[in-house]
Parts: C-alpha cells; structure tokens; sequence
C-alpha cells in the first residue's frame, strides 16, 4: 500500500462528493490550496495535524482517510 496515494485519492474523493473547489476545501481546512493540490496529486506527505484539519473539515473520523479502497 502507497499510504500518500492512498491518503491524496480519499482527500480527492471526499472533496468532490462535497462538490468544492481546491481553493474552498483549502479555506475550510485553514491550508494553502497548492499545498490541497499536492496531498491530491501525491506530491507531498503531511502532518498529523495537517490530517486532522482535514478530517474535520469534511466531517469524517481520521481513519477514513487511510482506508484503501
């Protein structure tokens, strides 16, 4: 398992379902959207705080995010 693919394509798959631009899930996580664009094009590995702002902006328990499809 690739963890930052996984992690980027769940990140990805959330944020759409949300139907939300980068930019808008970037101001509701409080991250910069290049850095949005990143985690999804698995460019970037992230804090464990970065993760939790992120789970909560969508809503979700944390784990979720590392769950492969």
């Amino acid at each position: 398992m690739d963890i930052v693919k996984v992690f980027g394509t769940n990140v990805r798959k959330y944020r759409l379902s949300m139907n939300v631009s980068q930019e808008k899930f970037a101001e509701m996580t409080g991250l910069h959207r290049t850095y949005i664009s990143d985690i999804e094009r698995f460019q970037r590995s992230i804090s464990l705080e970065n993760v939790q702002k992120i789970a909560d902006a969508i809503g979700i328990e944390t784990y979720r995010l590392f769950l492969e499809n």
